[in-house]
Order: structure tokens, then C-alpha cells, then sequence
């Protein structure tokens, strides 16, 4: 199963483990030029190879992500084939749905910064049987992707019960409705301001900053005082 991944870069991060028994942050960014190391763990899962994220120190002693394989005997049927090629007209379906911004974020980006993402975690649930139902995907940035990912890793659901469920009423699966993040009484609100709102964005760093906040904190603690 591992040597049948020819692709560069999970090759090399199976490689390297399958040399060292593990490959941190540090090994994917200075011996291969890999700035983002969650990025490169995910194309091997995406393989349908399973990986687990623990810590380990850098060699200037800060704390680092490292990844090594997991438990093969967990790998459920169906997920083992690696992710289906999406269309480019299945991308313009999502793009007419809503439109050229992230569907987390709501920040607009061009296409190509688009990136289709699957409501519920590949890793759960695997490709859905009604591959090109639009309601199971959505359109996210990059910054967004790389959050979701994060967050998905250190769910309960994702490492163990992996309930499709479970991430349908999750905000990282349904930003639009959800009861909870990756299992965590928690609410989330993603504020840009852009072209004319920079001036009410300035506005609240300065009171922020007089006032000694966070400039989050700061617009919390006005809405407190409604």
C-alpha cells in the first residue's frame, strides 16, 4: 500500500518515516522545502494511509508537530483508494451556489484560491456514494482549510467514533448551522472588513488599544454593554 503512492510529496513523507520512524515540521520544512507540514500529512491521508500528530522539540528546543503512521488495523473499507479528481464543472457548480468567497470565512477570493472541501472529513466518512451532490462540499480558502484540518485532528469523533453525524452539526462541517466546534460548546463569528469598513475597523483597534483589549474582546465587551 505505501509503495503504490508515486506522488512526490507524500511519497517523501512516507519515505522518510518508513527511514525514521517519524517526520516533524522542521525535517518537511528545511529537507523539503515544505512551508506547511499539516498540508504534506494530509496527502498521505488522503491516501488513505493513517497518520497521528503528536510533539516533539525542534532543534532550538521549541515544541513542533511531528507526524508518524497509526494504527493500519483502523482503517475502515472504502477509504483506502485515496480521494476521487473533482471537475472543474463540479467546482462551478459550488462556485454558482455561492459564489467566489470561502463558505467559513466568507472573505472573496478568486477561484483558484478555492479550494473544494468536504462537509464531513474525508477521513470519516470517505468518498459519499452520490459523489457530485453539491450539498456534501463546499468552496474554502486556504488559511480556512488548514484551521478545519487542525481542528478535525484533535476531535474525539475524527480519531475514534468517526460519526458522519457528528460533523454534520459541526461548524467546521456546517458553518451556516451547527451546535458545536470539533465537539466543544463553542460559537464562532469571522468578521473581514473590507474597501470602505477599514475606517470602522480602525476605529475599534484605537478604542481596543485605549482600553488595553484584544480588539475581539473589545467588541465583545460592547456588545455586553447593549
Amino acid at each position: 500500500m505505501l509503495k503504490s503512492v508515486t506522488e512526490k510529496r507524500p511519497k517523501q513523507v512516507i519515505d522518510h518515516i518508513l527511514e525514521h520512524g517519524y517526520i516533524t515540521q522542521e525535517d518537511l520544512q528545511e529537507k523539503y522545502g515544505y512551508t506547511h507540514g499539516p498540508r504534506a500529512a494530509k496527502d498521505v491521508r488522503d491516501k488513505g494511509i493513517p497518520l497521528e500528530t503528536f510533539r516533539v522539540k525542534s532543534s532550538n528546543g521549541r515544541s513542533i508537530g511531528a507526524y508518524r503512521f497509526g494504527d493500519f488495523s483502523k482503517v475502515r473499507n472504502g477509504v483506502l483508494g485515496g480521494r476521487k479528481v473533482f471537475s472543474k464543472e463540479f467546482k462551478k457548480e459550488l462556485l454558482d451556489i455561492s459564489g467566489e468567497k470561502c463558505n467559513i470565512c466568507h472573505t472573496c477570493y478568486e477561484e483558484r484560491y478555492l479550494q473544494i472541501d468536504h462537509r464531513v472529513p474525508y477521513e470519516v466518512s470517505g468518498d459519499e456514494k452520490d459523489f457530485n451532490d453539491t450539498k456534501k462540499y463546499m468552496l474554502v480558502c486556504g488559511t480556512c482549510n488548514r484551521q478545519k484540518s487542525w481542528s478535525c485532528e484533535h476531535c474525539e469523533n475524527w480519531n475514534n467514533e468517526k460519526d458522519p453525524d457528528v460533523c454534520k452539526t459541526c461548524y467546521w462541517g456546517s458553518p451556516e448551522k451547527y451546535k458545536h466546534i470539533a465537539l466543544r460548546e463553542m460559537r464562532r463569528v469571522n468578521l473581514v472588513f473590507e474597501r470602505d469598513e477599514i475606517e470602522l475597523y480602525k476605529k475599534l483597534k484605537k478604542g481596543a488599544e485605549k482600553d488595553s483589549y484584544p480588539i475581539d474582546e473589545y467588541i465583545k465587551n460592547i456588545l455586553r454593554s447593549k
